[in-house]
């Protein structure tokens, strides 16, 4: 089974910073895998946000795009920098960890963007 255990989080003000990461652990981690980080929105539905391969490839959602950072390194850690928060970015933030036998999520951080 795979563990996700994520940090970060918090309340700031619009245009402020912030930076979650997400740290898998377990012993059934296959070679290739996407993590990445989805949230959601009081009222709305779950959203991508941006995710990693284990082969370096990236993806990140529309709203996101030039504001967000995800990187990751060898110890299966996931990183996600956000600049330039926004209002709208508020939301409960999930790590996630898919591979071909398993899709995995953390428990869940709060990112708050208020004046």
């Amino acid at each position: 089974q795979v563990q996700l255990v994520e940090s970060g989080g918090g309340l700031v003000q619009p245009g402020e910073s912030l930076r979650l990461s997400c740290a898998a652990s377990g012993r059934n981690i296959n070679s290739y895998y996407v993590m990445g980080w989805y949230r959601r929105a009081p009222g709305k539905q779950r959203e991508v946000v941006a995710t990693i391969s284990s082969y370096g490839t990236t993806y990140y959602s529309d709203p996101v795009k030039g504001r967000f950072t995800i990187s990751g390194n060898a110890l299966n850690t996931v990183t996600l920098q956000m600049d330039v928060l926004k209002p709208e970015d508020t939301a409960v933030y999930y790590c996630n960890l898919k591979q071909s036998d398993s899709d995995n999520w953390g428990q869940g951080t709060q990112v708050t963007v208020s004046s």
